[in-house]
């Protein structure tokens, strides 16, 4: 018997379908990737990121800017662009479950996958084995439950990360101002399962890279777990990373 085609719902499919097109294009998906770790790129640096010509990325990125995925900033004679939604970058890690592990950041090629593999940053949390260890910690302590791609802070946990340095609270209320999610769950691309996002997760990655449990790699999205972090993690939950 044949199988019956489905029918459109235009509801779902005008919905999913700008998007859709909007990642079709390997030099726009290659810009995405060097801006997913929140740093504001120049348009010059992103055309070679992609492979492109000047003329063609500033095409690509007029697309991004009017679907309000990217914001332009200009500084003198140059025009910095940058990641704006935070979904975009949730996005990303999704297909590259599917797809497999996104190219490297500019600067770094070459560099050994295991770096980004460990801890780097998607968007503006910690992400790969780093932060998926850190958020299941924090969900086995209770600081934190999970609610299909919500997750909740406990009273339990805004006094443990508050210890931290980190005012659960005034978070909210900022996100709250901001019509953003506190706490939010992002597919990890490389351990196939949660880490922690949200404002809560920018917040997290902020305070461990001023505790220097990690530093930043310069030119690339991943992050170097220090020693002092190395003892920090398992100190504070129980977290091994080698």
């Amino acid at each position: 018997m044949p199988t019956a085609r489905r029918r459109p719902n235009p509801s779902t499919d005008a919905s999913v379908a700008p998007a859709a097109a909007l990642l079709a294009d390997p030099a726009r998906v290659a810009m995405l990737w060097a801006l997913i770790d929140g740093r504001a790129l120049p348009a010059g640096e992103l055309a070679r990121a992609a492979g492109v010509s000047p003329s063609t990325a500033s095409a690509h990125l007029g697309r991004l800017v009017a679907a309000k995925w990217v914001g332009a900033e200009d500084q003198g004679r140059h025009r910095y662009m940058r990641l704006i939604n935070p979904d975009v970058a949730g996005l990303l890690e999704a297909l590259a479950v599917v797809g497999g592990p996104p190219p490297e950041a500019p600067g770094v090629k070459g560099g050994p996958p295991d770096e980004l593999r460990l801890a780097r940053s998607c968007y503006d949390h910690l992400a790969g084995r780093a932060g998926v260890a850190l958020t299941e910690a924090l969900v086995a302590d209770g600081s934190i439950t999970e609610d299909g791609r919500i997750y909740a802070v406990t009273p339990s946990g805004r006094v443990r990360l508050g210890g931290l340095g980190i005012d659960t609270e005034a978070i909210a209320a900022e996100a709250r101002k901001g019509r953003r999610y506190l706490a939010r769950v992002c597919l990890d691309w490389s351990e196939r399962r949660h880490h922690l996002a949200g404002a809560l997760g920018q917040a997290l990655l902020n305070q461990v890279l001023a505790l220097g449990w990690f530093e930043r790699r310069r030119g690339s999205r991943a992050l170097r777990l220090t020693n002092a972090g190395r003892r920090a993690l398992w100190r504070e939950w129980g977290v091994r990373l080698i």
